[in-house]
């Protein structure tokens, strides 16, 4: 396996801004967002893609989503959210993970990754940790 990126950040050799963690996933802000508050859900086990993932990790990653969506919402003032992830083509970190996006009136629900509008990481994850994850 080459090195991956989200195995080095589970195992803190990169630094993230974490939101959550258990013992099945890690749920990060991701450094290049589409829009404010667009954060990842990565499993904790190096797993590429779903054909590999157990059904136990992938209705324990649907029950994090839940949990997530309406503190985004109540935080950030989001009116919807894209959920969404990308196997073999199109997949850029081969290690399994969902996007949460929230959405914006006006974002053009287009995901660039370069929008000078957004805010900066840092103060919109102060915003999400304001709220307390359940486990």
């Amino acid at each position: 396996m080459k090195e991956c990126i989200f195995c080095n950040i589970i195992e803190g050799k990169i630094p993230s801004k974490t939101i959550y963690e258990d013992e099945l996933v890690k749920v990060i802000m991701n450094i290049n967002p589409a829009t404010d508050g667009h954060i990842l859900i990565i499993t904790k086990k190096h797993i590429e893609n779903i054909m590999s993932l157990n059904n136990k990790t992938f209705a324990h990653m649907q029950k994090i989503i839940k949990r997530l969506y309406p503190i985004l919402k109540e935080t950030l003032h989001c009116e919807g959210l894209t959920i969404c992830e990308n196997n073999e083509l199109g997949q850029e970190i081969k290690h399994f993970h969902f996007h949460l996006i929230p959405r914006y009136p006006n974002d053009g629900g287009e995901f660039m990754y370069e929008n000078e509008n957004l805010r900066e990481i840092d103060e919109v994850y102060q915003e999400i940790m304001s709220k307390k994850i359940e486990r």
